[in-house]
């Protein structure tokens, strides 16, 4: 396998650690929506997938993101009466997003992250040496 290679394998990882860190972000962003009828559902949390696929331009496997999924568990129930959304009984539907499990999502998220840059900037360097001594 090539430095180039390698590069874009690892480059596939990053785009596909960052639209993940997306979906996260949204899904931290709306943990305390509510929604906007009486009754009617919040927002569903979002999961990410992800597919390999054979690139033959690389030549080896890539990462890509595959279909979202919703998160089917139950929302979380607040008795609020007050509320503008609640129902008859004066219970708000709340997300079914859990801001913990989601802030370790986003930290192996970002861990993953790092690895496919570590992956790019290490082949960078070994390229750069390779010229280096070819020159010599």
């Amino acid at each position: 396998m090539d430095f180039n290679t390698s590069i874009g394998i690892a480059a596939t990882g990053l785009h596909a650690q960052s639209a993940r860190m997306r979906i996260i972000a949204e899904n931290i962003a709306n943990a305390d929506s509510t929604a906007t009828t009486p009754g009617g559902e919040p927002y569903r949390r979002r999961v990410p997938t992800f597919e390999t696929v054979m690139n033959n331009e690389l030549g080896g496997h890539v990462v890509t993101m595959g279909k979202l999924s919703l998160d089917q568990s139950d929302f979380n129930n607040r008795y609020e009466p007050g509320h503008p959304a609640a129902d008859a009984n004066g219970y708000v539907q709340y997300p079914n997003v859990n801001t913990l499990i989601e802030t370790m999502d986003m930290r192996e998220a970002q861990r993953s992250y790092e690895a496919n840059l570590n992956v790019v900037s290490i082949s960078r360097q070994m390229l750069g040496q390779t010229l280096d001594i070819l020159r010599g």
